[in-house]
């Protein structure tokens, strides 16, 4: 999809709130294509940067880390 995505974090870092919003933005942008929304659109695109972050502290709370899965894919 994107060759330009870069691992934000080693695994078993914890990632903050403000790295989780960072890479949700970046997402969203890509999605939609849009750098910054219009007025019309300012609202659904901070929703779904909220929602995307949201799903992305689900994840790494629900991966499971041990030594051996560093590094697998």
């Amino acid at each position: 999809m994107c060759r330009s995505i870069k691992v934000l974090r080693k695994p078993g870092d914890r990632a903050t709130p403000e790295e989780l919003n960072a890479a949700a933005l970046q997402f969203v942008r890509k999605i939609s294509g849009f750098h910054k929304p219009s007025q019309a659109n300012t609202e659904v695109f901070q929703r779904a940067v909220a929602e995307v972050a949201q799903a992305s502290q689900r994840l790494l709370e629900g991966l499971a880390h041990s030594p051996r899965s560093h590094g697998e894919t």
